[in-house]
């Protein structure tokens, strides 16, 4: 483990939790032995031993007897506090599951989004849990797909005067540059200070987004429409009615590979969405202003 805090036995639980949740420990295959836990975590064995029994009590292991390590069982049941069946707003749900994708080895995030406000809110628990050496992965790669700069945007735009567009487009796209400048900068900070592995890339939309979706260790997505709503906003001091969304407020809908037929489909069909904009209609992006 990177840093100096030793993680507490809860802690040791989350990240095994997050691999058996990831697929990066999968349903029937033996978990490390104590030995090689208490080498990664660098614990005592007693915290290896109360963080495998919580996942014994929690279902998730299996053939669990002296001397043999034991079996994956299974992930956790979709009423666990992070991989909840119910439906979340953004804004209490991506956190979270960040947190869980964190766990893995490798972790691997694609975005596709009409700004990175969500997601760079999101990522500050994963972040700090890297940094403070609660968490290790080895490589973090992030892919984000934003509108292009250029782009006469759906939304947000003025509602009544046309003659607000200019404003509205200019505060749309400082907040895209902004957003996604200081996520960059905040991942790439571990690979100067932590030797972790690291790859931020952002490409340009040819078109509005009416969804946000994340792709999360290729394991699992979390979906969400744009709503739009008509609102009022202060823009350079003058009150201006838009067409817009609120990106924390949106509903995210979560597949799981493991959640069964249909959902593994999805975040499959997701996927191949997804490298299939970016390898084709996606173009550079540029976060300057």
């Amino acid at each position: 483990m990177n840093g100096t805090e030793k993680p507490s036995s809860e802690e040791v639980a989350d990240i095994l939790r997050a691999r058996i949740r990831t697929g990066v420990l999968r349903t029937g295959d033996h978990m490390p032995t104590q030995a090689q836990l208490v080498e990664e975590f660098g614990v005592e064995r007693g915290a290896i031993r109360r963080a495998v029994e919580r996942l014994k009590v929690e279902g998730m292991l299996t053939d669990v007897t002296r001397g043999a390590p034991p079996r994956i069982a299974g992930p956790p049941p979709a009423t666990d506090e992070v991989h909840g069946g119910e439906p979340q707003q953004t804004a209490a749900g991506l956190g979270p599951k960040l947190l869980a994708a964190f766990g893995a080895p490798d972790v691997r995030i694609d975005a596709l989004c009409l700004t990175a406000e969500s997601l760079a809110l999101a990522l500050s628990e994963p972040l700090q849990r890297v940094r403070s050496g609660r968490l290790a992965p080895r490589s973090v790669k992030v892919r984000i797909l934003l509108p292009d700069r250029d782009l006469d945007l759906a939304f947000p735009r003025p509602a009544d005067d046309a003659d607000d567009a200019a404003q509205v487009h200019k505060r749309w796209l400082k907040l895209r540059n902004i957003q996604g400048a200081s996520l960059r900068q905040h991942l790439l900070a571990m690979r100067s200070t932590l030797d972790v592995d690291v790859e931020v890339t952002f490409r340009a939309l040819p078109f509005t987004p009416p969804v946000k979706v994340y792709l999360l260790n290729d394991a699992e997505v979390l979906f969400a429409y744009y709503t739009v709503t008509r609102r009022e906003e202060q823009i350079e001091g003058s009150p201006v009615v838009l067409f817009d969304v609120l990106g924390s407020d949106s509903t995210l809908f979560t597949f799981n590979h493991d959640g069964g037929t249909r959902d593994e489909a999805f975040v499959a069909q997701s996927s191949m969405w997804f490298e299939g904009l970016w390898t084709t209609v996606a173009t550079d992006l540029n976060l300057e202003p």
